[in-house]
């Protein structure tokens, strides 16, 4: 039987102390030995697969035990930590939080918490689902159009409402590159804006082709 403490902190910023100490006194406190660490830096909604938990989980066995400080060091939503649970359960390792007091392992009680986690899940989504539909009905009675311009449109209405800002940018002698990335669009989109706002008036084009279309008159018009 292997002895396994996972901790999990988010950013770099945060610190695996806190729960380093944690564990080990729950340790001491139940005369456990700790075989192997596991430490990672990543965000818990990171798929699982991509989490070195995910590999953890896989490689464990029968009778092996996995510690962690609090429920959350798992996954950020029921729908995940309960096939999490649900998966150590039925492989027979057995699983502790130590805040909430929790200790899963394949007996009746742990099932029933693991399908309840399971179930509030279901009923956050559908919960969810519902108040999304009922949203979106309410926008449609009051005929507001849904969703944003798709593609280039919403792109040129957006360098559009900064046409002001675009200008004093420029005059100030920022490069196209540099205030794409100030509005978040792609320089190559920046160019093409500012290529038409440029070519905009078409005065002389418009003369041009009316004086040739009185030429073409004309022509057909003279014996």
């Amino acid at each position: 039987m292997t002895i396994i403490a996972y901790i999990r902190v988010s950013s770099d910023k945060q610190t695996c102390s806190n729960q380093h100490f944690t564990i080990n006194e729950y340790a001491k406190s139940h005369n456990l030995t700790i075989n192997k660490w596991v430490e990672e830096t990543i965000s818990s909604r990171k798929p699982l697969e991509k989490r070195e938990l995910g590999c953890l989980l896989r490689t464990m066995c029968s009778g092996d035990t996995l510690i962690i400080t609090e429920i959350s060091r798992l996954a950020r939503n029921l729908y995940e930590l309960a096939e999490i649970l649900q998966d150590a359960i039925k492989r027979d390792i057995c699983v502790i939080s130590i805040k909430q007091n929790y200790i899963f392992k394949n007996d009746i009680q742990s099932k029933i918490m693991a399908c309840t986690f399971g179930l509030a899940a279901e009923i956050e989504r559908d919960l969810i689902s519902t108040r999304t539909k009922m949203s979106l009905d309410k926008l449609k009675k009051q005929n507001i159009k849904l969703g944003r311009p798709l593609g280039a449109k919403a792109r040129c209405l957006k360098l559009a409402r900064n046409q002001r800002k675009i200008k004093e940018w420029l005059a100030k002698g920022l490069s196209q590159n540099k205030i794409a990335k100030l509005l978040g669009v792609h320089p190559t989109t920046m160019c093409r804006y500012l290529k038409k706002e440029k070519s905009a008036p078409r005065t002389p084009i418009t003369h041009y082709t009316e004086k040739r279309s009185h030429w073409s008159a004309f022509r057909h018009t003279t014996p």
